[in-house]
């Protein structure tokens, strides 16, 4: 019941075989798990599951009746399940654990919409996001990234629904059980070890458009044609990464856009990479989001952090090979630019937490922190930073790529630590050691974020604002706007009479483009212009990604005369966000449980 539960309770998952009926009435999950687990240790004879709010029904142990017990609810990690099996194993052999169960209403990995909420109208629709812990939600398991096995999936749902999973499609039927139902069914075999990684199982109702010989978006219908038209990259962006690391080896890559209350810009479930609908306004991040996601195919699923510890194995190396896809697809100006950006994202996150607060380490303390309150950009570009300037000590872009590529080759099916991590570059670079002994590790790895680069104030003088013209910004690609405003909010508060006078030049309240909006909404409430707080409000409920959504809140929040306004929003949007966006937006604006219904 911890990040090294395979070590406590002596056993490791080698493969699961789920069976879910997903009851919209009820909005829970009827299911039953089939681990199949091996022994560590001599006379083997009992284990612990991670769950959530979960209501066990009954366990087996090859067929046979086990006895079991749930431990003490912790906040944020749940209950333990304690299974006793009827016989005992020996180290190295497996046993079939079978649990039947129930998921909550309440389950944080999944979101219930109702035909409201979503762009048809028409149909419900179902979601699950499991990173970091909230798979024990969905499925009593070993819920750590230290964990990966295969798994096999039949997923039962109504008849005018669609169900798919992170996993190669294998079929569907009718049910057997309700002629008024389908069962999908889904394989992920990858490798001869045990992946994926328990987190990234997700399940999702919708319909497609093939974008590549290895790949479909899938979204609702009334999306499907704008997301393959924006998607149409994919295949050049997945046969770049090859070149780069080697083999794509999931076989199928396909791309489900979400409803707008997804929290995250991407998340990278093995064959099936989950988007959110902003990147369909013309976004220039969704070029970045998409090789993200690639990248973490090889660097996130292939090889794993072995904690949440080490979050940044994943993502610092995953946005690394993202700017070198950038790089191969368009130049080294390009990726040198979107490093720039990242540098802002990094102040940003280090201002929210405080320059010297242990969450911006590297490699932080999670010891009774929940992983969702530490996630930040600090994980993808304090990582990415590092390895930047490890490329800059060993030899440049071309002789670094040759490790990330053997780095991946060496721990590809497994999981690593930093150590691992560290003590393979030393033996990749045994020429270069000299080199690496200089590079001061225990600040990078173990104390707070170092400080960024400055850079020159850009505010006007007031008698310069005659000299704004239109042609200012008309010559900026949307990359280029988004970094001049991110450059402004990193300065102080611009006057009031600035901001309009931006408004009234370059009318930048007409871009939908949600990175420029965001930035142009943050900068407008920030110099205290009342008229924006309402829009600022309003893209920070009519999406849910957290990127956008929190700082916006926390803008208005700060704005003293609106900051009722933002906590009545909230309060009034909340059922409709995904559970960790609601909790961690009612922790920015400091609203107790005792004002909330559904955190």
């Amino acid at each position: 019941f911890d990040e090294r539960l395979e070590i406590k309770t002596g056993c490791v998952t080698k493969h699961l075989n789920l069976s879910f009926h997903l009851d919209f009435d009820r909005h829970i999950i009827r299911g039953k798990v089939e681990l199949t687990v091996e022994a560590l240790e001599d006379r083997f004879s009992a284990l612990t599951l991670d769950t959530k709010d979960l209501k066990i029904i009954s366990a087996l142990a090859n067929g046979q009746p086990a006895r079991f017990s749930l431990g003490p609810k912790h906040s944020f990690k749940g209950t333990p399940l304690d299974i006793t099996l009827p016989f005992e194993i020996s180290r190295g052999q497996h046993v079939i654990v079978e649990v039947t169960y129930e998921t909550s209403t309440s389950a944080s990995a999944l979101q219930w919409l109702t035909p409201e909420q979503t762009a048809g109208k028409k149909q419900p629709y179902l979601f699950s996001q499991c990173q970091a812990h909230h798979c024990r939600s969905m499925v009593p398991c070993q819920d750590s990234p230290s964990v990966k096995h295969t798994y096999y999936a039949q997923v039962s749902v109504p008849k005018d629904l669609v169900a798919v999973m992170s996993a190669m499609r294998d079929g569907q039927e009718d049910d057997p059980q309700d002629s008024n139902r389908t069962i999908y069914r889904f394989r992920q075999p990858v490798g001869v070890l045990f992946l994926p990684s328990v987190y990234c199982i997700t399940i999702v109702i919708t319909c497609s458009r093939e974008i590549g010989p290895r790949s479909r978006v899938w979204s609702e219908k009334e999306f499907v044609d704008k997301a393959a038209f924006e998607f149409s990259e994919t295949e050049t962006m997945l046969k770049t990464a090859e070149d780069l690391v080697g083999p794509y080896v999931w076989g199928q890559y396909d791309i489900l856009v979400l409803p707008p209350s997804f929290p995250y810009g991407g998340m990278e479930n093995p064959c099936l990479t989950f988007a959110t609908p902003t990147l369909l306004a013309g976004d220039k991040s969704l070029s970045d989001v998409i090789a993200h996601e690639i990248s973490h195919s090889w660097t996130g699923n292939l090889v794993t952090n072995k904690t949440w510890e080490h979050f940044w194995l994943n993502e610092g190396h995953t946005v690394y090979l993202e700017r070198m896809i950038g790089r191969c697809m368009k130049s080294e100006q390009f990726r040198q630019f979107d490093a720039i950006g990242g540098w802002k994202d990094l102040q940003d996150s280090v201002n929210t937490f405080g320059a010297n607060n242990p969450l911006t380490n590297l490699v932080p303390s999670l010891q009774d922190v929940d992983p969702d309150d530490a996630f930040s950009s600090v994980p993808y570009e304090k990582g990415f930073a590092l390895l930047y300037h490890l490329e800059e000590l060993m030899g440049g872009p071309e002789v670094f790529m040759g490790f990330v590529k053997s780095y991946i080759q060496m721990f590809a099916y497994s999981s690593v630590t930093t150590e691992e991590w560290k003590n393979y570059l030393f033996t990749y670079f045994k020429d270069k050691v000299n080199i690496l002994k200089k590079v001061d590790w225990n600040a990078w790895m173990f104390t707070p974020v170092m400080k960024p680069p400055s850079f020159a104030p850009l505010q006007a003088k007031d008698q310069d604002l005659s000299s704004f013209k239109k042609s200012d910004v008309k010559v900026l690609s949307s990359q280029q706007l988004t970094e001049f405003l991110s450059l402004l909010l990193h300065e102080d508060p611009l006057p009031l009479s600035h901001v309009k006078k931006m408004q009234e030049v370059y009318d930048l309240n007409a871009y939908m483009n949600s990175e420029i909006r965001f930035r142009w909404l943050r900068l407008c409430v920030r110099s205290r212009w009342e008229e924006a707080v309402p829009t600022a409000l309003k893209m920070a409920t009519e999406q849910g990604r957290m990127k956008f959504t929190r700082p916006l809140f926390r803008e208005v929040y700060n704005f003293e005369k609106y900051r009722d306004e933002a906590v009545r929003v909230f309060l009034a949007s909340q059922a409709a966000m995904h559970p960790v966006t609601s909790g961690l937006v009612a922790k920015d604006l400091k609203v107790g449980a005792s004002n909330t219904t559904s955190l």
